[in-house]
Protein backbone atom coordinates (compact mmCIF):
# COMPACT_ATOMS: atom_id res chain seq x y z
CA UNK A 1 0.00 0.00 0.00
CA UNK A 2 1.50 3.60 -1.22
CA UNK A 3 2.40 6.09 1.95
CA UNK A 4 -0.82 8.08 0.83
CA UNK A 5 -3.50 5.40 0.74
CA UNK A 6 -1.98 4.17 4.06
CA UNK A 7 -2.51 7.75 5.41
CA UNK A 8 -5.85 8.16 4.21
CA UNK A 9 -7.03 4.73 6.12
CA UNK A 10 -5.64 5.41 9.18
CA UNK A 11 -7.29 8.83 8.88
CA UNK A 12 -10.67 6.61 7.61
CA UNK A 13 -10.06 4.08 10.73
CA UNK A 14 -9.62 7.44 13.04
CA UNK A 15 -13.20 9.09 12.04
CA UNK A 16 -14.65 5.81 13.10
CA UNK A 17 -12.97 6.48 16.78
CA UNK A 18 -13.57 10.04 17.33
CA UNK A 19 -17.59 9.78 17.59
CA UNK A 20 -17.28 7.51 20.82
CA UNK A 21 -14.15 10.20 22.14
CA UNK A 22 -16.46 13.04 21.39
CA UNK A 23 -19.50 11.34 23.27
CA UNK A 24 -17.12 11.85 26.30
CA UNK A 25 -15.51 15.70 25.80
CA UNK A 26 -12.40 13.99 23.51
CA UNK A 27 -11.08 13.76 20.71
CA UNK A 28 -8.08 11.92 18.69
CA UNK A 29 -5.91 14.00 15.58
CA UNK A 30 -3.73 12.27 13.46
CA UNK A 31 -0.12 13.44 13.77
CA UNK A 32 2.83 11.24 11.63
CA UNK A 33 3.23 7.66 9.74
CA UNK A 34 6.41 6.33 9.93
CA UNK A 35 6.42 4.10 6.89
CA UNK A 36 9.66 2.72 7.44
CA UNK A 37 9.31 1.38 10.83
CA UNK A 38 5.39 0.97 10.96
CA UNK A 39 4.36 3.54 13.74
CA UNK A 40 1.70 5.82 13.58
CA UNK A 41 1.40 8.72 16.00
CA UNK A 42 -1.53 10.60 17.81
CA UNK A 43 -2.19 12.66 19.76
CA UNK A 44 -5.58 12.90 21.94
CA UNK A 45 -7.51 16.17 22.58
CA UNK A 46 -9.76 17.49 24.83
CA UNK A 47 -11.11 15.26 27.77
CA UNK A 48 -9.05 12.73 26.25
CA UNK A 49 -5.55 14.63 26.53
CA UNK A 50 -5.99 14.12 30.38
CA UNK A 51 -7.83 11.01 31.10
CA UNK A 52 -6.07 8.73 33.47
CA UNK A 53 -7.85 5.74 31.06
CA UNK A 54 -5.47 7.59 27.90
CA UNK A 55 -3.19 3.71 27.82
CA UNK A 56 -5.74 1.58 27.59
CA UNK A 57 -7.82 3.89 24.97
CA UNK A 58 -4.43 3.93 22.91
CA UNK A 59 -4.11 0.04 22.88
CA UNK A 60 -7.04 -1.72 23.64
CA UNK A 61 -9.31 0.47 21.28
CA UNK A 62 -7.50 2.82 18.43
CA UNK A 63 -4.16 0.51 18.22
CA UNK A 64 -6.39 -2.69 18.11
CA UNK A 65 -8.72 -1.15 15.10
CA UNK A 66 -5.66 0.71 13.44
CA UNK A 67 -3.81 -2.56 13.17
CA UNK A 68 -6.82 -5.07 12.85
CA UNK A 69 -7.87 -2.28 9.38
CA UNK A 70 -4.20 -2.01 8.31
CA UNK A 71 -1.88 -5.45 9.24
CA UNK A 72 1.59 -3.71 8.05
CA UNK A 73 1.26 -0.94 10.94
CA UNK A 74 3.55 -2.03 13.89
CA UNK A 75 3.03 -0.05 16.84
CA UNK A 76 0.31 3.30 17.95
CA UNK A 77 1.89 6.55 20.49
CA UNK A 78 0.16 8.92 21.41
CA UNK A 79 2.22 12.16 21.69
CA UNK A 80 1.74 15.27 23.13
Amino acid sequence: MKNDNVIEHIQSILSQIRPTLKKDGGDIEFVRYEDDIGVVEVRFLGQCAQCPMQLMTLRAGVERWLLAGIPSLKRIEAVR
